[in-house]
């Protein structure tokens, strides 16, 4: 009886995850798209107030845009940049659409850290450290972009596919770190309620 019991409570609490899971995940990338169309020049919403004062896109690329550029200027290539565009000399030019930002990706793992019934103070700590994972990861693919289509320049038409290589690894380093954070999270759970 007390076994059924407890079995039902855990199918609820993961139901209510899921639903939550999945609220917020829709809430966050369609609020993004939408904020998109607000913020963009010819949008169906544009607010050039909203545009010109609380551009958060522009800000999340202009902060994913200045460091790629200095990695690589780091390897020894010239390459200059506009709030859209980063241009290597005698190299490609990496355009930094809405696409490339990870809002996506942001969403779901933002998500996935509300939804998850765990201490606020370790989903904080798992939200940081999700965050600053996903930023860094993502300057690195907008540098190493630059860096390799300056290498090798002939293999240029051969990275048309790096959203969703990027993509694909930065999903595999979430659910890394979630696993681990799952893990950790439902031992302290089971050590604080041992009759469970």
């Amino acid at each position: 009886m007390e076994q059924s019991l407890n079995k039902k409570k855990a199918n609820k609490a993961a139901l209510l995850f899921v639903v939550k899971l999945l609220f917020f995940y829709f809430l966050f990338s369609q609020g993004n798209l939408f904020m998109n169309s607000v913020m963009s020049e010819g949008g169906k919403y544009y607010n050039a107030f909203i545009s010109e004062n609380l551009n958060y896109i522009q800000g999340l690329r202009t902060i994913l845009i200045v460091p790629a550029v200095w990695i690589i200027k780091l390897f020894g290539f010239y390459a200059i940049y506009n709030e859209i565009d980063v241009m290597v000399v005698n190299g490609p030019l990496l355009r930094v659409n809405y696409s490339c930002l990870g809002l996506g990706v942001m969403s779901f793992f933002t998500a996935f850290v509300i939804a998850f019934p765990a201490k606020l103070k370790a989903k904080f700590r798992l939200f940081v450290i999700g965050m600053i994972m996903i930023y860094v990861l993502n300057v690195g693919r907008i540098a190493g972009l630059g860096v390799l289509l300056c290498f090798f320049e002939s293999q240029r038409d051969n990275f048309t596919y790096h959203h969703e290589i990027f993509n694909i690894i930065v999903y595999i380093c979430i659910f890394l770190l979630l696993y681990l954070y799952i893990k950790k999270n439902t031992n302290s759970l089971s050590k604080t309620n041992p009759d469970q």
